[in-house]
């Protein structure tokens, strides 16, 4: 039966994402038939201390294999797309000793907000499907005292990518692996510092990159020492009403969705000119001044903006009510956030 059947105010899905959707489910059926079973991939969220966003994705993943030695292989990007995700899973979430059942979207993908009682700080909560192992993960708890929060990009913000070409985006996610991946020189030193000088500041990776490249990113960001956050990603498939999401929109709406949740936070938004951070960001902080501490916009080299197909205008922000600065990398956006403030010295 089509998504929208008997109801004539739900939005008209878009026949190629039943397509997909169809597409997945034999995919799954044959997966299920080879004696694979699904298992939940968690992503680190987010909360407050009466409530916590979770995050993940029900998926039934190919084996890994393993070296001689015991050891597993390099993963390249193009394997973390073989997995198959299962829609509308039941999931059963534990937090604290509380259990919620919850149903993951038509794409696996787990994204709600459940009450829970925690205190501020890192927290672990666990994640079920069909009785299976449970799956531990974390969520930073933001205390109710805390004012700064930081989000940042990811793609040529903190790793080094050149995203925005198609050709080297498909190279990037599908053949590389993750240990060929570098990251921008200085970023993980300017982010340590913000946490570090501001005890229990929560930190967000905001992305249009895919879900299938979240467990990548996270262990990218552990090993290059970038402090711990919670990866707010996207899902690359048709909408309801759209070919792709737009990765704008996603930005936008986790933005103005992190202001209504935490309306006491000032958060320093991080991002580069090679996408379109700074058309993201103006529109966010004309909308909501009071939740922005600074903009720390990273200027690509003339290479890397070659690569990226060049950069996008960053307009003058000399009149703007909060700090906006540029940097050619971590250590030039240190010393101009120190300049106005916002780091001390």
């Amino acid at each position: 039966m089509p998504e929208n059947a008997g109801d004539p105010d739900r939005p008209k899905v878009l026949w190629f994402a039943r397509l997909e959707y169809r597409f997945h489910s034999w995919r799954e059926r044959r997966a299920r038939a080879r004696g694979l079973r699904p298992a939940v991939t968690p992503f680190p969220g987010y909360g407050g201390v009466d409530w916590v966003r979770v995050l993940g994705r029900v998926l039934i993943v190919p084996p890994v294999r393993t070296t001689s030695s015991g050891e597993f292989e390099k993963v390249r990007g193009w394997r973390s797309f073989l997995a198959v995700p299962v829609g509308y899973a039941q999931v059963r979430i534990q937090i604290a000793g509380v259990v919620h059942e919850v149903v993951a979207d038509r794409g696996g993908v787990i994204d709600t907000v459940v009450p829970a009682a925690l205190e501020p700080g890192w927290q672990t909560l666990t994640m079920t499907v069909e009785n299976g192992e449970p799956a531990e993960t974390r969520v930073f708890i933001v205390g109710p005292d805390v004012r700064t929060g930081v989000v940042s990009d990811v793609d040529d913000t903190v790793m080094v990518t050149a995203l925005p070409r198609p050709l080297l985006a498909a190279w990037n996610s599908f053949v590389v692996n993750e240990h060929a991946r570098q990251p921008v020189p200085g970023m993980a030193v300017l982010m340590e510092r913000l946490v570090r000088d501001r005890p229990g500041t929560p930190v967000i990776y905001l992305s249009t990159g895919a879900w299938n490249v979240a467990p990548t990113l996270i262990r990218f960001l552990r090993r290059h020492l970038f402090p711990p956050g919670s990866v707010l990603l996207t899902d690359w498939g048709p909408t309801h009403d759209r070919w792709f999401r737009s990765g704008m929109n996603h930005k936008l709406t986790n933005l103005r969705r992190l202001a209504v949740e935490f309306p006491g936070v000032k958060w320093l938004l991080i991002g580069d000119d090679g996408q379109h951070d700074d058309e993201i960001y103006t529109t966010f902080t004309g909308e909501y001044p009071g939740n922005v501490s600074a903009v720390a916009i990273r200027r690509l080299s003339p290479a890397e903006a070659v690569l990226a197909g060049g950069r996008t205008a960053v307009d003058d922000h000399s009149a703007a009510t909060v700090p906006w600065v540029t940097g050619p990398d971590g250590a030039g956006l240190v010393d101009r956030l120190e300049e106005v403030g916002v780091i001390e010295t």
